[in-house]
């Protein structure tokens, strides 16, 4: 099993970050590697949600990923699970409201554990492990950095 964790400190109060990553139709808006998004089910945001989000690789390729909710907890804690070939994901992400000011600042950190499923899952681990968790790291933290971005306080201006 491999973890990598990132964090950020957003110009934003918990509950507007929240309301950004459960919104499941805007997240190809504000997400610069997501393509599309195609909610599978129906009803509100929480356990037992599906999503397929289609992302774009460095490399240009378009990959779609699965993910179903595990835990939602609002505006404090999203848990996702993703299978992936050999590998399953558990990403979750994490909100602590750091000041309460008029704007608000809240650390955002996100977990994504892989946890091999197949022999050939933990042969690439072995093998591409740093490389992987390097990938994984430098895609989490463009994920964090859209979200400061879509949650900032220019956003707020444009809405106000």
């Amino acid at each position: 099993m491999s973890t990598v964790t990132v964090s950020e400190f957003i110009e934003a109060q918990d509950v507007d970050v929240w309301r950004l990553l459960t919104d499941l139709p805007a997240r190809a808006g504000w997400l610069s590697a997501v393509g599309a998004v195609d909610v599978l089910t129906s009803g509100e945001f929480g356990p037992g949600t599906v999503w397929c989000e289609t992302r774009v690789r460095p490399d240009g390729t378009a990959e779609p990923e699965e993910f179903v909710v595990v835990e939602a907890v609002a505006p404090a804690r999203l848990v996702l699970s993703s299978r992936g070939a050999g590998v399953d994901y558990r990403i979750t992400w994490t909100l602590r409201t750091v000041e309460r000011r008029r704007r608000g600042r809240t650390e955002v950190t996100v977990e994504q554990e892989a946890v091999p499923t197949a022999a050939y899952g933990r042969m690439l681990a072995l093998i591409f492990g740093g490389l992987a968790a390097r990938a994984v790291e430098g895609a989490l933290r463009r994920d964090l950095a859209d979200l400061a971005l879509a949650a900032g306080p220019r956003r707020s201006a444009e809405a106000a």
